[in-house]
């Protein structure tokens, strides 16, 4: 069993308030299906311009890439749905929403804050997952707009 199968298996609540808990279950699952599409983001980034690709063409292909593989790995491991085109183009708006409040942050917080950039990034990815996780709860993965996996 793999360890996103396993990881669906085992982080299943039972407690009084079984909502809050299955929220905070596909949020840890969340956690690492993203950071699975963060490696190929920086991987394939890294294999672009080692192959001398322009950086901002790197970057797209790289974030493509990466959207693609988050959201095959996020709708079945996370929100246990099938992934279809409408899926993954909800999805796709959604990373790209995740990617602008990511973007805006970093920039807040290197000029009006006056924070370094390695800490402005990390606070923009911090707020940008949560609101990436939110934006797929509820519209993209919402039932009405997914198949679900038996």
């Amino acid at each position: 069993m793999s360890l996103l199968s396993t990881m669906h298996c085992s982080l299943r609540f039972s407690d009084a308030d079984p909502g809050m808990h299955n929220i905070v279950s596909n949020f840890l699952r969340y956690m690492v299906t993203g950071g699975i599409a963060a490696v190929t983001d920086v991987g394939g980034f890294a294999f672009l311009i080692n192959a001398r690709l322009n950086v901002l063409i790197a970057g797209i292909a790289s974030f493509c890439v990466a959207a693609l593989v988050n959201y095959l790995l996020t709708s079945r491991f996370v929100f246990g749905g099938t992934a279809t085109a409408f899926g993954f183009t909800l999805f796709f708006f959604a990373a790209l929403i995740g990617l602008s409040v990511n973007v805006s942050i970093t920039i807040v917080g290197v000029y009006l804050l006056l924070l370094t950039p390695i800490v402005a990034k990390v606070v923009g990815i911090g707020i940008a997952f949560i609101v990436n996780f939110g934006l797929n709860m509820l519209f993209v993965f919402h039932p009405k707009n997914t198949q679900r996996v038996p």
